[in-house]
């Protein structure tokens, strides 16, 4: 399916249904029926995720979107994140560390009947977390405290610069997914996911799959949703929904 039609036809749904048609999750079935496509388009975190890899535009950013249906909730993801982001020394060489989930950025939460959710940063496109920061634009480079990376467009913080007000955390919990969590220790903000410099290892390591990185200029807001609601809605869908 090219990335033109696709973006025709989720123009044409919020035409009918208005903006929330876009957090509505259709049976699988019906939405490749619908699209007349095949695994090039993908359902994801509630929403719309449509790529392809002939489309030419420009990304405006990036992020790693979950395909639900093939998602097990096996933790590669957890323990992938946390190897490349906890790294340890040994005999004076950095290598990856041991996969404690405790350091990952990407959690996955469980519910019953068995739905598993990975929740991470989808790097939203309107960035609340950036305009929540209380930290005075720096007068050379314009950020604040949480800034976008110039080579990646992930969202980034200033250790130095924060101050651990706790802002990004709780206006992330309140309008998306809350994927920032505060350290316990220095109350300044983790789990954002930086897309390992343009090439994320949950990706490439997830054994079944089910995470992609797709750079597109489709808004992200739809997708970062709290995964109790995103929970709810696949229950529905895989075991009360009644065609």
């Amino acid at each position: 399916m090219g990335h033109a039609k696709a973006m025709n036809f989720l123009r044409e749904i919020e035409t009918l249904h208005g903006h929330d048609a876009r957090l509505h999750i259709f049976p699988r079935r019906e939405f490749l029926k619908i699209l007349g496509t095949g695994t090039s388009t993908i359902a994801a975190l509630g929403g719309w995720i449509v790529t392809n890899a002939d489309a030419q535009d420009e990304p405006v950013y990036s992020m790693v979107v979950v395909d639900f249906n093939k998602c097990t909730g096996c933790r590669t993801c957890e323990a992938v994140c946390s190897q490349v982001h906890d790294k340890v020394i040994v005999d004076g060489e950095k290598i990856d560390g041991l996969g404690n989930p405790r350091y990952s950025k990407i959690r996955v939460s469980y519910f019953n009947p068995p739905v598993d959710i990975p929740v991470h940063c989808m790097l939203c496109k309107d960035t609340p977390c950036i305009e929540s920061c209380p930290v005075a634009p720096d007068s050379k480079t314009g950020r604040r405290a949480l800034y976008r990376d110039e080579k990646t467009l992930a969202v980034k913080c200033d250790i130095e610069r924060c101050t651990s007000c706790g802002s990004c955390a709780r206006i992330c919990t309140v309008q998306r997914a809350g994927a920032i969590l505060l350290n316990d220790d220095t109350g300044k903000p983790e789990g954002i996911c930086d897309l390992c410099d343009g090439d994320p290892a949950c990706v490439k390591k997830c054994p079944f799959g089910a995470l992609t990185h797709i750079k597109d200029s489709l808004d992200g807001e739809q997708y970062a949703r709290p995964p109790e609601k995103v929970a709810e809605e696949l229950m529905t869908l895989w075991y009360y929904h009644q065609e």
